[in-house]
């Protein structure tokens, strides 16, 4: 059946085995499909195709994308070729955190309703902040290698005594869950105040005093957050909440 003369047509070479399958070989073609264009979906089904293919035009990976005999390259060159924004692997970013504290707000209402009623009162904040610790902690707990290593490039305590940096998740994680079921206030708060003041003055000498450009540890040793206004939020919320909490009992 003849083509339309209008249709747009790509072709992709990507690699499809038995036992592995390229992820942006998939996203390269969606990505084609939605800009219009029919895609000639080429498999390259066997490590020596592979290998054969990228000797044959001089390249280093798969998949390639052509279009109109022209190569326009692996997925991050389509998305360039069609205008679509591109983020460096290193690139900074606050989305992590922003997403966090997101969840955290929703869970905070939707938890303050099923047990009052009502998604706003009083309870509602405590819960943002306990929650949100929880989940902070979690995302240290994920490689507390790692997070404790990019926590020794500026709390305080931590370079000091290096075994705080393997602590501090499982204080964190634990003073939000004792928060979150308001029990044991007095072994909670004041180990959340301790922890976030020593924090919040780390964060304040790093970032305001010294100047540095560091990444945050707050959410996993792998962050692309940088350090700043928002770890020093975080700190200051959980001094918050344990002045707070010690003032309640």
């Amino acid at each position: 059946m003849p083509r339309n003369k209008a249709t747009k047509i790509a072709t992709l070479h990507r690699m499809v085995m038995s036992d592995r399958m390229c992820p942006h070989g998939l996203k390269s073609k969606d990505l084609l499909e939605r800009e219009g264009y029919e895609v000639e979906d080429r498999h390259l089904t066997s490590r020596e195709e592979v290998d054969a293919f990228k000797t044959k035009h001089g390249l280093a990976t798969t998949p390639q994308t052509f279009i109109d005999g022209v190569r326009i390259g692996g997925f991050d060159d389509l998305r360039e070729y069609f205008g679509k924004p591109t983020k460096a692997r290193d690139t900074l970013t606050y989305t992590p955190v922003i997403m966090l504290f997101s969840v955290a707000a929703f869970m905070a209402l939707a938890v303050t309703w099923v047990a009052l009623g009502t998604p706003f009162s009083g309870r509602t904040i405590e819960l943002f902040i306990s929650i949100s610790m929880v989940l902070l902690g979690l995302q240290k707990l994920q490689d507390v290698e790692r997070f404790a290593t990019m926590f020794l490039n500026y709390d305080l305590l931590a370079q000091r005594w290096v075994r705080y940096g393997y602590v501090y998740p499982f204080v964190e994680t634990g003073s939000g869950l004792l928060m979150m079921a308001g029990v044991l206030t007095w072994l909670s708060a004041p180990a959340a105040f301790l922890v976030a003041g020593i924090g919040a003055v780390s964060v304040f000498k790093a970032v305001y005093l010294d100047k540095r450009e560091l990444k945050c540890a707050c959410v996993g040793g792998d962050s692309k957050v940088p350090l700043g206004f928002i770890s020093l939020t975080e700190n200051l919320m959980m001094i918050g909440m344990g002045v707070w909490m010690l003032s309640n009992l």
